[in-house]
Formats: C-alpha cells, sequence, structure tokens
C-alpha cells in the first residue's frame, strides 16, 4: 500500500488518535515544522515513584498519535519525521517519603533535595533514587518496544541545555508572577517565586521568595535556611523552576508540539500554555484524558492502592489485551481492576480476527490495527497478526480452569485442549499457551476462592435432567455449534418456564460453573467432556 493512499484513508478517519493528528496536521500544514526538525511528541514522569499503569498509557497513547501523524502526512517511522520524547522531572526535590521503599529512614533525611541527589534506597547500584527509578522507566518503557529518546531533566539543568531558557525566565519574571499570582492563596502568595534556588548550604530546592538581579547572567537573590542572604546563579544546575513554570519552560526550549495529560493537570496545562506563550514559544497540541477509576468508580490513588499495577495485569492479561483495554476514548473514564481483564482479553483477539476481512477505512477504526502499528512500523498494508485466530476463546479457558479448580495445571488444560483442538501442542500455539497460563493464574485469584455452585430449584431441575438425557443419546463427536443447537431447544420448551434462552443459560452457568456469566455451552461441553459434563450434571441434581 502506499503512503498516499494511506493518508487519504487517514485524513477521513474519526478514530481519535487520527483526531489528534489532525492538530498536528494544522499546525503544520505540510507535516514539517518550518526548522525542518522533526514534530516533537512529549510525555512526562515524576521519579519520586515506580512507574505505572498511567505512566504506559500516556506513552502508548502518545504513540498511537505519532504514528497515526505519521500515516497522515505519508511518513515511515524510519524517515525520522518524528521524535518521542521521555522526560523525567528528576530536580524535582523530594517531598515525602514513599510507602512502598525499603529503608524509608534514609530517604527522610533528604527530604527537599534533587531527586538525583537523594540516595537509592533500594541499595541497587544506581547513583540515587532519581537514577534507579529513571531505569526502572527505561525498563519498562523497553519492555513494550516503545521508540522514544530519554531525557533527564537534571541532565539538561546541570549540563547547561536549558541556560537560555532561563535566562528567558528571568527576563519574563514579572509576566510569568502577573499570570500565578492570581490563581493562589494569599498566603502561597507570600513566598512563591518562579524559581526555585537550591541551598548552597543544604542542599535544598527552596520555596522562597526571589528577586532577579541580572537576566541575562542568570543572577538572583533570596534569603537561604540559616538566613543568609544569598546572591546565586540559576544555570548550571543551581536553581530548578516551579512546577507549571517549569512545564512551560520546557515546551519553550525542547520545542514540543503534542503533550497530553490527565484531567488533574486541567488548569496546570492552562496556565503553563499562557507561560509559554509569554516565554515566546508555543504551547504544543494535545488532549485531556480522563482518570482510571477503581471497581467501586473511585480515583485510582496510589496512597490507597486501590489501583492495578502492570505487573498484575500481566499476570492475567497480555500486553495487547491491556492496549486495547486504553484504547478506546480517552476522554471517558475507566475503571481499572481485575474484572474487566478476561472480556479484554476476548475483544482483542476478535479485533484481531476481524482484521484482515476489512476495508481499509474500518481497519483505521479498528484498535489492533493502530496497537500493531504502534511500534512495529509496519506500512498498513496489513497488520502483523492480521486474521490470527485462537481455537478457544480466554471465557471458555476460564471456566475449564473453574471446574477443574484452584489446583488445576497446564498439563490438565492441554489435555482437554488435545482434544478440542487435534494435536494442539503447546509448543505449537505459543499464544494459546500464555492465554492458557493466564486463565490458571486469574481462576487461582479470583475465580477459585469465591467459586460457589448453587443448587437447581422447581422447574430447573426437570431442565437439566433434560440436558443431561441429551447428552447421553448424542455422538460423541457431534460438534460444538449443533450441540448448542440442541441446548437452546431444551431452554425454549414451555414446560420448563424460562422467559428467555438468555435465563436458560444462566441456569446452566450458575448451577454447574459457578459463576453468572459463562461460555457458549456447546463449546465448553465438548471441550470439557461429555462424560465429564454429565457428572457436574449429577453433582448439581444431587443438590436439588
Amino acid at each position: 500500500m502506499t503512503g498516499t493512499i494511506l493518508a487519504e484513508a487517514a485524513r477521513a478517519s474519526k478514530a481519535w488518535p487520527f483526531e489528534e493528528a489532525r492538530k498536528l496536521l494544522k499546525r503544520y500544514p505540510d507535516g514539517r515544522k518550518p526548522d525542518g526538525s522533526p514534530v516533537l511528541f512529549e510525555t512526562g514522569y515524576g521519579p519520586s515513584g515506580l512507574p505505572h499503569i498511567g505512566t504506559f498509557q500516556e506513552v502508548l497513547r502518545t504513540t498511537l498519535v505519532r504514528r497515526a501523524f505519521e500515516a497522515l502526512i505519508g511518513a515511515r517511522p524510519e524517515d525520522g519525521r518524528t521524535r518521542l520524547v521521555a522526560f523525567s522531572d528528576d530536580m524535582d526535590g523530594l517531598r515525602k517519603v514513599p510507602d512502598n521503599v525499603p529503608r524509608r529512614d534514609l530517604l527522610a533525611g533528604h527530604l527537599g533535595q534533587p531527586l538525583t541527589r537523594v540516595p537509592d534506597p533500594f541499595a541497587a547500584g544506581h547513583a540515587s533514587f532519581a537514577h534507579h527509578n529513571n531505569a526502572m522507566l527505561r525498563a519498562f518503557l523497553d519492555r513494550f518496544g516503545f521508540d522514544y529518546e530519554f531525557v533527564s531533566a537534571t541532565e539538561r539543568y546541570t549540563s547547561g541545555a536549558f541556560d537560555a531558557a532561563l535566562r528567558q525566565v528571568l527576563r519574563c519574571n514579572q509576566a510569568i508572577l502577573d499570570i500565578m499570582l492570581p490563581t493562589l492563596r494569599d498566603e502561597r502568595k507570600r513566598t512563591y517565586a518562579a524559581v526555585l534556588p537550591i541551598s548552597p548550604t543544604s542542599g535544598r530546592v527552596l520555596q522562597v521568595p526571589v528577586e532577579v538581579v541580572d537576566a541575562e547572567a542568570g543572577l538572583i537573590r533570596f534569603t537561604d535556611e540559616d538566613g543568609t542572604l544569598v546572591e546565586q546563579s540559576i544555570l548550571g544546575g543551581r536553581a530548578k523552576l516551579q512546577w507549571k513554570v517549569d512545564w512551560a519552560m520546557r515546551w519553550y526550549a525542547l520545542g514540543v508540539d503534542y503533550e497530553m495529560y490527565g484531567k488533574d493537570l486541567t488548569d496546570s496545562g492552562v496556565q503553563s500554555g499562557r507561560i509559554v506563550e509569554v516565554l515566546g514559544g508555543r504551547k504544543p497540541e494535545g488532549l485531556i484524558y480522563e482518570l482510571f477509576l477503581d471497581a467501586k468508580g473511585e480515583k485510582i490513588s496510589k496512597s490507597k492502592g486501590n489501583g492495578l499495577s502492570i505487573e498484575e495485569w500481566l499476570t492475567y492479561g497480555s500486553e495487547e489485551s491491556l492496549g486495547y483495554y486504553i484504547f478506546p476514548n480517552p476522554r471517558s473514564a475507566k475503571q481499572l481492576h481485575p474484572g474487566v481483564i478476561p472480556r479484554a482479553v476476548d475483544d482483542y483477539w476478535q479485533a484481531r480476527a476481524l482484521l484482515a476481512e476489512q476495508p481499509l477505512d474500518k481497519q483505521l477504526g479498528n484498535p489492533v490495527w493502530h496497537l500493531a502499528r504502534a511500534n512495529g512500523g509496519f506500512d498498513g498494508a496489513e497488520a502483523p497478526g492480521a486474521g490470527d485466530r485462537l481455537p478457544v476463546s480466554f471465557a471458555l479457558l476460564l471456566n475449564l480452569a473453574g471446574v477443574l479448580g484452584a489446583a488445576a495445571t497446564r498439563e490438565q488444560m492441554w489435555s482437554y485442549l488435545a482434544r478440542y483442538v487435534p494435536g494442539a501442542r503447546p509448543d505449537q500455539h505459543p499464544e494459546l499457551t500464555r492465554m492458557v497460563d493466564h486463565a490458571l493464574a486469574y481462576n487461582r485469584d479470583f475465580v477459585a476462592p469465591g467459586l460457589h455452585r448453587r443448587a437447581p430449584q422447581g422447574a430447573e431441575v426437570a431442565a437439566l435432567r433434560a440436558l443431561d438425557a441429551l447428552l447421553a443419546r448424542v455422538d460423541p463427536d457431534i460438534a460444538a455449534e449443533e450441540l448448542q443447537t440442541q441446548i437452546y431447544e431444551i431452554g425454549k420448551q414451555p414446560e420448563y418456564g424460562f422467559a428467555s434462552l438468555r435465563d436458560w443459560f444462566r441456569v446452566l452457568y450458575e448451577t454447574l460453573l459457578g459463576s453468572e456469566q459463562g461460555p457458549r455451552m456447546g463449546s465448553f461441553i465438548v471441550l470439557y467432556g461429555i462424560a465429564n459434563t454429565r457428572r457436574l450434571l449429577a453433582e448439581a441434581l444431587k443438590s436439588a
């Protein structure tokens, strides 16, 4: 497929990454900056804690927009028309000691110091707490194959790379204060300054009033913690900027064209956008995304621990399923808890199977197209894995694991799968092997502990006996779809009193599988085996 054909289709697509990318096309109609430099995308990270699922979603979504923009302008990733910077704000002062780190007393003695000067509590051989967390961030992003450039605030400040921008901040100091002071409480106004000097005695990042002495020389005057009046340069890493000023300065210094951020930073985005214009720059394009919620619909908080970590998701589902779950409308809040994983896994595979059958305009709305392009760089002719199908669904595997119990093993699961998928072996089906392992883990941790098969009641008993009689007489090699049709017929019989087939299948799920929802029963019975299913029926009827 030529880049022109893809670009034409992309310009008409309503998928959100293309809608975002078109903002950049309005900014640069030729698909290039006036000076010919790459269009710059940025994501930000605060290394006061370990990278988490929020970090993943921001880098993923930004990458999706980046690749969508390349499609719009007919470029390939290797053309170098775009860049993605993962910026670490590691000059920030340590505000509090995190709850989830060892040797917390070690960190307590370094409150207020830049994170790159705080010792590493993990004793992992890193130069500082920030260096440790930055290493974790890079390993985290590399794990998912993201194409990015890591940039450290400390390196930029101390090397002098930000010096020109810092001088510009001092030149515009009063204009910046005019923007910021009206947004602050009276008490905060008294100590607010655009520049945060680093104390020459304690090494802490100070929140103190600052007087600009000489903007061109980078000189300021402030009162140190011990009461000493200090005149000091802000260049070369001897100061950093307040958060909103720092964000604007970064946009100005790096020439950032696109950055998205969470709803909780809406006000910061407005003020930083005004400040970057004062500096002589331009606010990046971007979107404001909604935050994740827990199972109760409450905002996820690291201190509460009510979220879901990357490691937890990848224990029970694939990386692709996580990307698929995150993909839809970023402006809509999403609940993030273990209960959403099984559906996300199956939805991903359904979309992946559908991709090869879709015309290009529909492919561009399929999340799998975007996820495959995110880091693989395929040209849009056919996404890697397009048309792939798994012989069983994740829901079906979960139900199989459920009836086998908490101690179910991979070997047991494959013994059933080999009957359902002739000749199937783990080494021949790596994707299915991963899914089996995820299903076993999910069953062990979430299904088996609360599994309860209720006893059938009233006419339900007769309906289950009818199903048992059906299984006693069918051909052992009956196809799953044919068996499903005959199970339908039982549920339609008026003597059993089911208002709908949904009610009939709910009875099967609750009495045989211990779940309110379940798979297509024809497929489950063929996978689990007719004799085994009749034993489940016998147990259910015995409990009536």
